[in-house]
């Protein structure tokens, strides 16, 4: 109950940060996509301030859900923050969540349950050797340079979902090594967070994921990196955790289907809030944005 508690208060936050965060984003100069001088325009707008305020306190509640409980079981519950982020765009757009959005309600929350039950998360299982922990840490982190990299050549509303699919690989990542830090802590204390690799991992992941998803909410609606960013994280993270921290999930095959089934109701759910009229459909470059070409 008190991991389900820390990660539904973290995605709460997390939800409200994120929709602060792109309101105050969209009026930064154009020509900071992308560079870590959006960061510095970013921080003069009070708006941005206290989405950023927001979401801090997410972190902390999603590290210390991490920290108490597994990243399998925490990462579902943190896809509810797109749930939290419609609350709030609908009441500032003064809409209701109509059908559409009661049934991207319910399919996240079917989703997530689904998951639990079946896969019974569970950490405590054989520690994978340092080749395994480097090879996945590896692969997320080389997709999510490639999704950037990918992104750049797209149009800028296409750019922005990308982007945020590239940001939420970073997230999940970083979530896994939230909770190896955790570990090295409560095995050597204090101190381990200066011998170990891990802590200064997760800061770097934070603010390259922070400015990859500051740059998808400049040039963009909400809706169109928020899903992608919801959808991925929990995914990434959950691959993690069975990759490199040892965490174990049911795989029977009933369990696997079921598993499967609430992975794919949690991110159509997640589709389904995200095209909800409450959330935001412009921005300030209005919906045909394209990227400048050289001369």
């Amino acid at each position: 109950m008190t991991v389900f508690l820390l990660a539904i208060g973290a995605g709460c936050c997390l939800g409200l940060g994120f929709v602060l965060q792109q309101r105050a984003a969209q009026r930064a100069p154009r020509a900071d996509l992308l560079r870590w001088r959006l960061l510095l325009d970013l921080i003069k707008m009070p708006g941005w301030l206290a989405g950023i305020a927001a979401m801090v306190t997410g972190l902390v509640l999603s590290a210390w859900a991490l920290a108490v409980g597994e990243v399998s079981l925490v990462e579902p519950l943190l896809t509810t923050n797109l749930a939290f982020a419609m609350a709030l765009a609908s009441v500032l757009s003064r809409q209701r969540l109509g059908r559409s959005g009661w049934g991207g309600v319910v399919l996240l929350g079917l989703g997530v349950t689904a998951f639990i039950v079946a896969g019974d998360p569970r950490g405590g299982g054989p520690q994978p050797g340092e080749l395994r922990h480097w090879l996945v840490f590896g692969v997320v982190a080389g997709l999510a340079l490639l999704l950037v990299s990918f992104g750049r050549r797209l149009p800028l509303f296409e750019e922005a979902t990308v982007l945020a699919l590239a940001a939420g690989l970073l997230y999940g990542l970083q979530d896994a090594l939230t909770r190896a830090t955790a570990s090295d802590i409560d095995t050597g204390g204090v101190q381990a967070l200066l011998r170990h690799w891990e802590p200064y991992a997760v800061v770097g992941l934070g603010a390259v994921g922070l400015l990859l998803v500051q740059s998808a909410f400049e040039v963009a609606p909400l809706r169109m990196s928020l899903p992608a960013l919801t959808a991925a994280q929990p995914l990434a993270g959950i691959a993690c955790a069975v990759g490199f921290l040892g965490d174990r999930l049911r795989v029977t095959p009933g369990a696997l289907a079921w598993e499967v089934l609430g992975l794919l109701a949690m991110v159509l759910g997640v589709v389904v809030l995200g095209r909800h009229p409450s959330l935001p459909k412009a921005c300030a470059i209005g919906s045909t944005a394209v990227r400048e070409q050289p001369p």
